[in-house]
């Protein structure tokens, strides 16, 4: 790949792909007969601050003002974007009074789903609900229930935090800490590496954007914490730019939701060959050499990329702005009373909130077989693959398809996870019931009763609480077993920790949690000691 500096290649493709599919909307002769899109890009650099800029540079840029109109029309009908969520909420806010279409391709926080503060915004891409509850699904299928938890601190990942631990607690699933962290908060950073490093979890949800993610593995790397299983998500699980020569002992193993791969026909060569013709302003310059030299010094980066394609076959989120696109054509085609052989009507003036309802009800297929529409909320159906993160023999790193999460379907086959492909953290190649820390969690009247061996150190303790508490298991041969099963109840009475009517309580709860079999079938393979804590 070639080396670049200024130049974020994914979005360079997402802004290629939505040029691409304008192109082919326009050759048309079925879909939009007669009438050409035009569109204007603006880079917003992941900045909130750029977005504003952006936002009101499109809305108030020379040749939208009354003036230079020819028509009547509005000349802006839709916005495709933006790729972050907060981003979104910016340019949704400020452009909703307007009443314009914003169409993202992977703003995904269920925050934008609520139509009373987003009616004009749609999304080629399910929200963040889907995902949150998919990586429920994948840790009670995997019987992690004892893990923690890391979250960007902004629309994305306050979120889809939230809502996993919502659906985790109802799981019984055990989370020993929950930390977030922004991009530019170096200080809440470490303190997150400093609860991992202390932790005895070792599987870690990271519902983390790619930036904080990028950090977060530095840090972890530096600091040499390593053997953390990580669960990921679309944000960050499939970025090439996250493998270094350190990163893989961190990322290793590492599962993950990412959206689906749909190849679109024609768009490797295009990215070679007719967008450096048609659509790049550098090649139509005219006059000597030096002219065109001094024209397109400024764009040094991007033909770096002019010959390079090769990571067009990974770039997932591109289909997902070509659906985008076509969504507005399509929407455009309706109001435009359209016919394939006769055109578009002409004199008819579109405002943007028609093209919203046009676009409540678009329904049509591309051309990969891709079936697009919008639900209640402006979003998607939910498709998931579920990757791995592995080492090739060449030491190469590769995500590895292991299992897919769709919502479409009933619920009993939504998720489907083939553990014999999946490798473990630290490059192992066994079942996870080796390597990990196991829990149940329990609601009981007013006792926490915890079943586990106790940390080196330690003593038992009493208290009441009325809160969710965790049985776990440490299968872990460094860490001593205290008492076995023949000694518990004389160890629990020796120690003072349960009177006898305490101990009925105790079986009590675990009975009606139906979870007292599953706790004898434990302590007949480990070493257990019941305390109130």
């Amino acid at each position: 790949m070639p080396s670049t500096t200024d130049v974020y290649l994914r979005d360079f493709r997402l802004a290629q792909i939505m040029i691409f599919a304008i192109e082919e909307i326009n050759r048309s002769e079925s879909l939009l007969p007669n009438v050409s899109i035009g569109y204007r890009i603006y880079d917003t650099c992941g900045s909130r601050l750029s977005t504003m800029s952006a936002t009101m540079g499109l809305m108030n840029g020379q040749e939208f003002v009354p003036g230079h109109r020819c028509n009547g029309q509005s000349p802006l009908h839709a916005i495709i974007g933006e790729s972050e969520s907060s981003a979104t909420v910016i340019l949704s806010r400020t452009t909703g009074p307007f009443k314009i279409p914003v169409i993202s391709h992977s703003a995904t926080c269920e925050c934008l789903s609520n139509r009373k503060y987003y009616p004009s915004l749609f999304r080629t891409m399910a929200s963040d609900y889907h995902q949150s509850r998919a990586l429920a699904y994948i840790v009670k299928n995997l019987g992690w229930y004892w893990l923690g938890a890391v979250n960007s601190d902004n629309e994305y990942g306050n979120y889809g935090m939230a809502i996993f631990l919502k659906i985790a607690q109802k799981e019984g699933i055990c989370v020993e800490y929950s930390e977030k962290f922004y991009r530019t908060e170096p200080e809440k950073l470490q303190k997150v590496v400093d609860t991992i490093k202390k932790s005895t979890a070792k599987v870690i949800v990271a519902f983390v954007s790619l930036p904080e993610m990028g950090l977060l593995v530095d840090q972890l790397s530096i600091q040499n914490i390593t053997g953390l299983q990580m669960i990921g998500v679309k944000s960050w699980i499939t970025v090439k730019s996250l493998i270094t020569p350190n990163s893989f002992h961190v990322l290793g193993g590492s599962l993950g939701f990412a959206v689906r791969k749909i190849d679109i026909a024609g768009f490797a060569g295009y990215v070679i060959k007719e967008f450096w013709k048609t659509a790049f302003p550098c090649t139509q310059t005219k006059g000597n050499y030096s002219q065109y030299a001094l024209s397109c010094s400024r764009y040094e980066e991007l033909l770096l990329l002019k010959n390079y394609n090769e990571d067009v076959p990974e770039q997932r989120y591109a289909s997902y702005v070509y659906k985008a696109v076509y969504a507005v054509a399509h929407s455009l085609h309706s109001l435009l009373k359209c016919k394939e052989q006769e055109g578009c009507e002409k004199g008819l003036t579109i405002q943007p909130q028609q093209l919203v309802e046009a676009l409540k009800i678009v329904n049509f297929t591309i051309k990969t077989g891709d079936h697009v529409w919008f639900d209640s909320t402006g979003g998607a159906v939910a498709q998931y693959e579920v990757v791995n993160w592995q080492q090739d023999s060449d030491g190469s790193i590769k995500f590895i398809s292991v299992g897919y999460y769709d919502a479409s379907l009933p619920p009993d086959q939504r998720f489907v996870l083939n553990t014999e492909n999946i490798i473990w953290a630290g490059g192992q190649a066994r079942d996870p019931s080796d390597v990990t820390q196991y829990a149940s969690c329990v609601q009981s009247r007013d006792l926490r009763v915890t079943v586990g061996a106790l940390p080196p150190g330690e003593s038992p303790r009493t208290s009441r609480s009325s809160s969710v508490s965790c049985a776990i298991e440490l299968p872990d041969d460094s860490v001593g077993p205290y008492y076995d099963e023949d000694q518990m109840s004389i160890a629990t009475s020796e120690r003072g920790l349960l009177s006898s009517g305490e101990e009925d309580d105790a079986s009590a709860v675990f009975a009606h949690a139906e979870l007292y079999s599953e706790l004898t079938a434990m302590l007949a393979q480990a070493a257990t000691l019941i305390r109130l804590e």
